[in-house]
């Protein structure tokens, strides 16, 4: 089914016959909840193709890596014998790498400000260990001329009631034809 949907995506996509382009950004961000407590910040980029849809309307498809990078976490024992010192033991957490592959859209409700949104799936990686899940991000975005735009964004990846969030700040740059 992922793969009759993906197929019938890029379909649509290629059947749209106007002007197009790729789309490379930078972002980085703050972990947010429980993310927040083993994650101090992370940083990533990102690569879109884009099409336009309608006057103010843009869709298409992106891939993207993110680095989240461990914090240190200390744990005390409290000794259960009279006299025993306490036990302390200091960690850091394994920096977690997240690939979201996402169908994309932004619309311009002004000439220099965009909302848009990404959506699709999340692939983490940690430890020899990987897993996925829903991945999104609605954003809002503000474009210096035609080619640069600064955005801002919340995060997520959500599977079987876990969540792992992020407020997001980046730059990307449209290489338009």
């Amino acid at each position: 089914m992922k793969k009759l949907l993906l197929v019938g995506a890029l379909a649509l996509f290629a059947s749209v016959n106007a002007q197009s382009g790729f789309k490379i950004g930078a972002h980085v961000g703050l972990p947010m909840g429980d993310a927040g407590d083993a994650y101090s910040f992370k940083a990533g980029a990102d690569l879109a193709y884009m099409w336009p849809v309608a006057d103010s309307f843009s869709a298409g498809i992106g891939v993207g890596y993110q680095a989240w990078f461990g914090k240190d976490r200390t744990i005390t024992i409290p000794s259960m014998f009279p006299g025993m010192p306490a036990v302390t033991h200091t960690a850091k957490a394994e920096t977690l790498s997240l690939v979201p592959i996402v169908a994309t859209a932004e619309y311009r409700i002004a000439e220099n400000f965009g909302i848009g949104a990404d959506l699709g799936y999340g692939i983490m990686f940690a430890g020899g260990e990987n897993t996925g899940g829903f991945y999104y991000q609605p954003k809002v975005s503000y474009s210096f001329g035609e080619t640069s735009a600064l955005w801002l964004g919340y995060q997520g990846l959500s599977k079987d009631g876990f969540n792992t969030t992020a407020i997001n700040l980046g730059y990307t740059y449209s290489f338009n034809n």
